[in-house]
Order: structure tokens, then sequence, then C-alpha cells
């Protein structure tokens, strides 16, 4: 399931879409950009699921290829196909969820055939296959350590499979980290990860609500923050750094569940990922002085934006 953190790399990316849209958007559109969002999370996830399976699968084509040889020699005859009777393997296979995004997605038309036949055998020559194979029985952890293999010293650090990714999903420089730590979470408990819920329904309410209220509050959100600029013009000020303060201060003042201390330091942290080598520093500095103005206004309330009279 996606956290709180990834919702609002979600929400970043729908208002940095609707501000280069100069905000000429249709009634509705930032709700279905955002949902077009956390969809394609979705399908990214899906992808790089499908891809670890298919690398593990290709033992068998491995197999049959060299059986069919004219004169084939006994190594080729010998080919260890155990990987691909991993069980891990076999559980997500069987879950209805994932059968059903790799359907809706498509993703067998997305996976390339030659980067997964250079993911196998750049996988058989590593050191771990090869301690994997060598160890006849089962058990969970060699299991499950195969496959995080794949995955993380396979296909992230690979530049062609990054490539490819890139070229397939415009939002993996953002999706990254998140994508990995899910994937750690998922390998650990497969068979209960639901793949058409990666947003359960208060994180979807969250994504909306927050969204949301930073398009409503936008002027006010900009009176509080132009004060604090002082040399700074608020139009020469990066674009993510404002879509993120004024996120910052919408947590502030409308969700009553999210502690002021969580909020600043979450959006000190996200612009420290996503923005410039500075942003953190002036994120945390205009953040604090509202803080702090708001807390002497005795304005933070934490009410409803749709019911707040600021």
């Amino acid at each position: 399931m996606l956290s709180r953190r990834n919702i609002r790399v979600k929400v970043m990316q729908t208002l940095y879409s609707i501000e280069s849209m100069n905000k000429e958007t249709r009634p509705g559109e930032p709700l279905q950009i955002l949902k077009k969002n956390l969809e394609n999370a979705q399908q990214l996830f899906t992808f790089l699921v499908y891809y670890i399976l298919e690398v593990a699968r290709y033992s068998e084509k491995d197999a049959l290829q060299k059986s069919q040889k004219y004169l084939p020699t006994e190594n080729d005859l010998k080919v260890n196909t155990k990987i691909a009777g991993n069980e891990l393997l076999w559980t997500i296979l069987e879950n209805a969820s994932f059968q059903q995004s790799v359907e809706k997605f498509k993703i067998k038309f997305l996976i390339d055939g030659e980067l997964v036949r250079r993911s196998y055998f750049n996988l058989i020559n590593s050191p771990d296959y090869k301690e994997y194979i060598s160890e006849p029985s089962r058990d969970n952890k060699s299991e499950k350590k195969i496959l995080e293999f794949i995955f993380s010293d396979l296909m992230i650090p690979d530049e062609y499979f990054l490539s490819d990714v890139e070229e397939k999903f415009i939002h993996w420089d953002d999706d990254a980290e998140m994508m990995i730590v899910l994937m750690e979470k998922f390998l650990h408990k497969p068979a209960s990860f639901n793949f058409e819920e990666m947003v359960g329904q208060e994180k979807m309410k969250f994504a909306v609500d927050l969204l949301q209220s930073v398009i409503d509050k936008d002027e006010y959100c900009l009176d509080l923050i132009k004060p604090k600029l002082k040399n700074w013009d608020s139009e020469r000020i990066a674009l993510l750094d404002m879509i993120l303060i004024k996120m910052g201060v919408c947590e502030l003042l409308y969700f009553e569940t999210i502690p002021t201390k969580v909020t600043i330091n979450e959006y000190i942290d996200l612009a420290k990922e996503y923005s410039t080598e500075q942003s953190g520093h002036f994120v945390n500095g205009i953040l604090d002085n509202i803080h702090k103005e708001l807390l002497a206004q005795n304005k933070i309330h934490k009410t409803n934006y749709k019911n707040s009279t600021l």
C-alpha cells in the first residue's frame, strides 16, 4: 500500500502538472490527473514485479532452447531451473489482484524480452544465484532473497533497464524510491498484497482533500507565504518549492490528525529529495515562520478546509 508520503508525492506531481497548464483546468480535471498519477504508480509497480518473475522464469526457456540444439552439450542438458519453481514466485503469480493488474495494464506488452534475457544471464553468472541453486531444499528466506537480488542488484543498477523504465514511465525519477520501499514490503508478504487497492479509502480521501485544499486556498496560502520571502521575488522561487510550501501550509491548517512537526519535517524531506540542494533549508524556514505566526494568531485549529473561513 502507498504510504502517506507517497500520496504527498502524487499530489505534488498533480499540482505541478496543473501549474504547467497555467491552472487552466476544466471542472474535475485536477482530480482526474491525481487519479491517473495514482494509477500510474500501480502500473509501474505491477511492471516491476512482473519483470522480476519473467527473469526468474526465463530459466525454463533457457533450458528448453539449449535442449533443442542440434547437438546439445552435457551442460546444455543440465540447465538448473530451480528458480522457476520459486515458491514466492508462484504465490505472486496466483495472487488474483496481481493477475487483474497485469491484464488491466497489458503489462506483457510492456516487457522487453531482450532485456529480460540480459538480466537472466547476469543473474545466472552471479555468486548469489550459484549459492541459491547449490542448495537442493527450499526455505522462505532464500526464496525471498533471490527475488530481492534480481530487483535490487540486477534491475535497479542496470542502466539499460532504467533507460527502458524511464521511457515507459515518465515519473520514474520521482517514484523510484517509493517503488524500492514498496517492493521490500511486498516481497515480505506478497499473498496479502492487493494490487487493486494500493490506495485505501483513507489514503484516497487524504489525497483528494490535500489536492483540493491547495487549489481552493491558493490565494490565502500566497498571502501567508509572500511576506516571509523577504528579498525573494515569489515569481522567482522554484515552482516545486512553492507547491510544497502551499501543501505544507494546508496541512498545518486543515488536517487535524497530522501533528505540525510531522508536516514540516515531511515537506523538508520532500524538498530535499525532489527540488534543489537549498530547497530543504528554504522550505523549512518559510514553513517554520508561517507555523509560528499561525500559532500566535490562534489560527491552527485543524478544521476541515471546506468549513474554514480563512
